[in-house]
């Protein structure tokens, strides 16, 4: 199974910050959409629709534990490492996808194709991933 199989069960709109945004953008941003990541947008449009970052919840939890009740005004960009963006693409397989998350301790990964931003996945999307198709071959087994 690759990670295109997935992205085409969610919805295609991913939501991004900007990195001038600051924290409580942020977290505006994932309480209103009900998620726990969001891809990170440079401060000026960049070509295509590229990722420069991801910010999760982790990050609001870090910005609060060093700098209290001001961490709220901390820009998204002090909290993020744009060297060190992990990426997939649609045509990666799901087992790829979860060494990469595993070997660097992370739950959500932006797919990019060609330079633009197709998607996130994240761990969750994998396990029901797996979850169904461990579901499917009982089924068909049962069936024989």
């Amino acid at each position: 199974m690759q990670v295109k199989d997935i992205l085409r069960k969610k919805a295609s709109r991913v939501v991004t910050v900007r990195m001038n945004e600051t924290v409580a953008v942020a977290a505006q941003l994932m309480r209103a959409s009900n998620i726990s990541a969001l891809v990170v947008k440079d401060v000026v449009r960049t070509e295509g629709n590229t990722a420069a970052g991801m910010f999760t919840e982790r990050d609001v939890v870090r910005a609060i534990a060093e700098h209290g009740v001001a961490g709220i005004n901390v820009k998204v960009s002090q909290l993020i490492s744009v060297q060190q963006l992990v990426a997939c693409s649609s045509t990666d397989t799901l087992e790829h996808v979860r060494h990469l998350m595993k070997r660097h301790h992370i739950r959500h990964l932006p797919v990019i194709d060609d330079y633009n931003l197709a998607g996130v996945i994240s761990m969750r999307d994998i396990s029901a991933a797996f979850d169904e198709e461990a579901s499917a071959a009982a089924r068909s087994a049962s069936a024989a």
